[in-house]
């Protein structure tokens, strides 16, 4: 397996979504998990291996692509049509690739497992971030 091949056009949050709207602090595109700098207070796309804690728990998907200092709407929860297929049941992580999301067989060494959500249908996601904080 490998990451998620994400069609940004087809990112669409569900009637359940909680959203919230901020400044990029990167080039990010619809379906990227993200979070939101303490330092600055805008959004950066997450990594599971970042050396930087606050990078390896994303708080959302981004719905919208954004350049640097440009708006961003990013879904903290609910359910979302991910723009990929993804497999029901499956549950799916923040991939070591920054702004990645792969199934649990794609985990390796020094990632640290963050759950993105689990797939409820062949398209979409119930969203749960939960982060273990150690490394593999």
């Amino acid at each position: 397996m490998s990451a998620l091949s994400i069609t940004a056009a087809n990112v669409v949050p569900g009637t359940d979504a909680d959203i919230a709207h901020g400044i990029a602090g990167e080039t990010i595109t619809a379906g990227q998990p993200v979070y939101r700098s303490s330092t600055d207070g805008k959004w950066y796309k997450a990594d599971s291996n970042s050396g930087t804690a606050e990078a390896r728990v994303p708080l959302g998907i981004a719905l919208c692509g954004s350049s640097a200092s440009q708006p961003v709407s990013v879904q903290k929860s609910g359910t979302i049509t991910i723009g990929a297929t993804v497999t029901a049941g499956t549950v799916y992580y923040l991939g070591d690739t920054a702004g990645g999301i792969i199934p649990v067989a794609d985990l390796t060494t020094g990632d640290y497992p963050c759950t993105i959500g689990i797939a409820v249908s062949a398209a979409a996601l119930k969203l749960g971030f939960n982060s273990a904080g150690v490394a593999l």
